[in-house]
């Protein structure tokens, strides 16, 4: 099974470039123009899974709650560290999460739409 989680913005380019650039993943696919979208589908090269991000002309308004996470987990320390190195270098603020198991196990961000992203800090062997 596949699977993709879609979500409408009003911020595509900035959101394609938070995820390739500061979280490393990889911009899959695009398409522009198709039915009035245009579209990103951000992930990693051959697996089963990626984020796909639509915009049209419609102004969204989301809201997240604060339990509502996105949570990578690095394979690597080194590729935590790298995320760690882009997030500061970048300037973006670390948010304190509701959940107090993220306190101490990740660092908590959030992505241009206001959606709290997880780095955690466990290797995904771990979990």
């Amino acid at each position: 099974m596949k699977f993709r989680l879609a979500r409408h913005t009003n911020s595509i380019e900035e959101l394609a470039n938070f995820y390739v650039k500061i979280i490393g993943l990889d911009l899959l696919d695009e398409f522009k123009n198709h039915s009035g979208y245009d579209g990103v589908f951000i992930g990693k090269n051959n697996l089963d899974w990626h984020l796909e991000f639509t915009q049209t002309i419609e102004k969204v308004n989301h809201t997240f709650d604060d339990d509502d996470l996105l949570v990578f987990y690095p394979g690597t320390q080194s590729e935590y560290d790298e995320i760690i190195v882009r997030i500061n270098k970048n300037n973006i603020t670390h948010s304190v999460p509701k959940n107090p198991y993220w306190q101490t196990n990740g660092i908590t961000i959030q992505n241009p739409d206001g959606h709290y992203v997880i780095i955690s800090k466990q290797r995904i062997n771990e979990i």
